[in-house]
Formats: C-alpha cells, structure tokens, sequence
C-alpha cells in the first residue's frame, strides 16, 4: 500500500499535469485558428488581385503576424507533448539510470532556456511598443508578444515535467515520457 505523501504527491502532479494538458490543447487550437485564418486571408488577396484588381496590402504583414504565434505556440506545445524535433541517438545509447537523469537535466535546460527567452521577449516587447506594424496600426510588441508566451510556456512545461521527475523518483518510479493526465 501506498502511504499518503506519495499518493498526494503522484495526485499533485496529475492534477497539474491534466492542467497542463489543457494549456497545450489551447495553444494547439490557437495556432489551428491562426493558421485558418491565414489561409482565409491569403484566399482574400488572391481574389482582390486577380479579381478585384486591388490588392489588399495588409495580409503580408497580417501573415507575419500569424506566422509568429504558430511557429510559437506551436513550439510551446512541441515542448509540452515532446513532439519536437530532438536527437536522442546518445540518450538512447545510455543505460535506463543515466537516460533518466539526462532526460531531468534536459528538462532543467529547457526550463531555463524558457525563462531566458521569456525575459528577453519581455524587452523586445517594452521596446517595440511605441512603433506600429505598417499597414496594421498595431504596436510591433504584438509581433514579440508570441515569443514571450513561448518562452513562458515552455518554461512552465520544461520545469514541470522536471518537478514531476523528481516526485516520480523520490516515489520510486519513472515519469513516463509523452504521458497525458487523464481524469481517472
């Protein structure tokens, strides 16, 4: 039987965990919604180009928008279901112990990597502020707004999946990877 500290701490991280689902699927709905709206406004430039013969001006710098929040969010969300692009021919090569470890340190380096990016995103968005996106008339902080919530995100994913390593150890098992909270 399990005592109470480890069933509270494994119920800790599946609620979190399920919450932490959740912010991955609304990333992955909003670069969804972007990226049809993308398309709808692309479909509106070739019409009012070839059929109007007035070519709308603002959907370039409407698609460089839009292009940044998928890229984006669409990292966070890599980073949260570990669909990203990744090397792990040396992980693999490792025994399970040390796999176990390199994956917490990648986690941690991820983390920071996040909090880094977050910070930064932080100053370009302070800075863009004051000059506006030409044909938009919107603050080009829009633009680095995405990378900010990127490097928020995947802060909070990265350093997470971190934490719920560590309670997995100290409760003697291993976090599983690609694993999804499901309400049990």
């Amino acid at each position: 039987m399990k005592d109470a500290g480890m069933s509270t701490s494994l119920s800790f991280v599946h609620t979190v965990g399920r919450w932490l689902d959740l912010l991955s699927k609304l990333c992955i709905f909003v670069c969804s919604v972007a990226l049809a709206v993308l398309v709808a406004t692309f479909g509106w430039l070739v019409w009012g180009r070839y059929v109007m013969n007035v070519t709308p001006t603002w959907v370039e710098q409407l698609a460089l928008l839009l292009v940044g929040y998928i890229a984006f969010l669409g990292a966070a969300a890599g980073i949260h279901e570990q669909f990203h692009l990744g090397v792990t021919l040396f992980r693999d090569m490792l025994g399970s112990r040390m796999s176990h470890i390199l994956r917490f340190v990648i986690d941690v380096i991820l983390c920071v990597f996040g909090a880094v990016m977050f910070i930064g995103g932080l100053q370009l968005f302070a800075f863009g502020w004051d000059t506006l996106l030409p044909m938009l008339n919107i603050p080009e902080s829009f633009r680095t707004l995405a990378f900010v919530i990127c490097g928020a995100l995947i802060c909070i994913f990265a350093g997470f999946r971190a934490l719920f390593r560590v309670i997995y150890a100290l409760n003697g098992e291993v976090y599983p990877d690609r694993v999804h909270h499901e309400e049990t």
